[in-house]
Parts: structure tokens; C-alpha cells; sequence
């Protein structure tokens, strides 16, 4: 009988990714034959039963869902939060089924955002060798110069580590009696922790708003902040399409 790890076996399930199954085994949500499961711990689906929140979970319990979220600032990009702040979550308590977040969008960003109980692909998807475009309209004070946007597309170091190049170019520029804007479209394929909002002040750049328009080829559009919708089929093939990919 083959053996396989606790969280794994939780994401091919799709209940939720391989880090929010870890999250829910270290605070005791998880049972393996009645006993409160440990991280690393490996069962074999054949003859062990695993339960989470008491319920047994099963192959095939679960019907597979993929939705984006239109993602409003002040929101943290988690299933829960210890500190009471509003999640991504609450905003999708409609869809029928748990999702979780496909990666990650800081609070103070706004913008597209996936989420799935598809945790094998949500973990092949943040995986670094699954690398998909993420791009983003950043609004900076000011009139950006030539000079910046050169520097903000060349190699980079980010908290000690040599960023990938990100390209960077002006997409509109504002200027109204009280003060002047550019809005930079940033297309990347790392995302590092708050990365835009550290190379922006690496460069001398105030950001005063950050929005996720578009992931690969599936586009944030005309969907309201706060409001989600679910993917097309083919928006789905599209994402599974590029996580085979290697």
C-alpha cells in the first residue's frame, strides 16, 4: 500500500493547497484514526481514516471549483486571520464549497485574485517552475522619467536576493490642478513579498495604489471590487494547460 503525506493527500482532494492543509494540521484540525495528526505525518489513503472538522474526508467527496475575486483593499489574503482582520474568504462564503487563495495579494493591494479547493493545482500553480505573468497597474506620484523605468526593468536586488527583471512601462499618465500620477503597468513572474511596493521605493517612488489587472491571459475586466465569478471552462484549461508545463 503506498503511503503518502498528510497534506498532499489533503490537497489531491481538493479540499485546499498543500500550505493550508499545513496550517490546519499545526493548529489540531486534523484526525488519523482518531488521534490529532502532526505535520510531515504520512498515511495510506487505503486503510487510514483521516478526518478534518469531523467530517471523513474521501476521494471524490468533492466537487471542484475555480473562481476569481475582484479584491478590495484592506483584505488579507488567508483562510483565517489570528488577528481578526476581514480575508478574501468571508467575500467567497457564498460559492458552496471552501476555496482558498491561489498566492498571495498584500492587504493593501487591490485586484484579481483565484481561488480554488483544487489544491494540487493552486500548488503547482504557485510552484516556482510554473511561472505565470502577474500584471499589475501601479499608481506613483509624479511624472515617472526614463531613467526609472529603466532601472525598475533591469535586474534588481530585493531584500538581499537578485529579483528576475521586471517589465515595466507607463500605461496612462494623470496630471490635474492638485497633483500629477503615473500609472506603471509592472508585469512579473516571481512576486516576492510586497516586491512592486520595494522596488518602487528603491527607486525613489511613492506607490499610491496597486492593482492586480490580469494573470496570464485571465483579465480582472469589469468584475466589481468585493464580487467574484467563476472561471470559464476554458480559462480553467488555460490554467491547468500552463501548470503541466515545465
Amino acid at each position: 500500500m503506498t503511503e503518502l503525506r498528510l497534506q498532499k493527500y489533503m490537497a489531491d482532494l481538493g479540499l485546499m493547497s498543500r500550505r493550508a492543509a499545513e496550517q490546519e494540521i499545526a493548529r489540531g484540525a486534523v484526525r488519523v484514526n482518531g488521534e490529532v495528526a502532526v505535520i510531515g505525518q504520512k498515511i495510506c489513503p487505503e486503510t487510514d481514516v483521516v478526518e478534518y472538522k469531523g467530517r471523513v474526508l474521501k476521494q471524490g467527496f468533492k466537487k471542484y471549483i475555480y473562481i476569481m475575486l475582484n479584491k478590495p483593499r484592506g483584505y488579507v489574503t488567508t483562510a483565517s486571520d489570528e488577528r481578526g482582520r476581514p480575508t478574501v474568504v468571508e467575500l467567497c462564503s457564498d460559492v458552496g464549497e471552501r476555496v482558498y487563495p491561489v498566492g498571495r495579494l498584500d492587504m493593501d493591494s487591490d485586484g484579481l485574485l483565484l481561488l480554488t479547493n483544487d489544491g494540487e493545482l493552486a500548488n503547482k500553480l504557485t510552484h516556482p517552475r510554473h511561472s505565470i505573468p502577474k500584471i499589475y497597474h501601479v499608481e506613483v506620484d509624479g511624472k515617472t522619467e526614463r531613467a526609472t523605468l529603466k532601472q525598475l526593468s533591469s535586474p534588481m536586488i530585493i531584500d538581499g536576493y537578485e529579483i528576475m527583471p521586471v517589465k515595466t512601462e507607463v500605461h496612462t499618465f494623470k496630471n490635474d490642478q492638485r497633483r500629477e500620477t503615473t500609472v506603471l503597468r509592472m508585469e512579473l513572474y516571481e512576486g516576492r513579498n510586497r516586491q512592486i511596493r520595494k522596488m518602487c521605493e528603491k527607486c525613489g517612488l511613492t506607490v499610491k495604489r496597486l492593482t492586480r489587472v490580469a494573470i496570464g491571459d485571465i483579465k480582472l475586466q469589469s468584475l466589481k471590487p468585493g464580487t467574484w465569478r467563476h472561471l470559464t471552462k476554458s480559462q480553467v484549461e488555460y490554467l491547468k494547460n500552463t501548470a503541466a508545463k515545465k
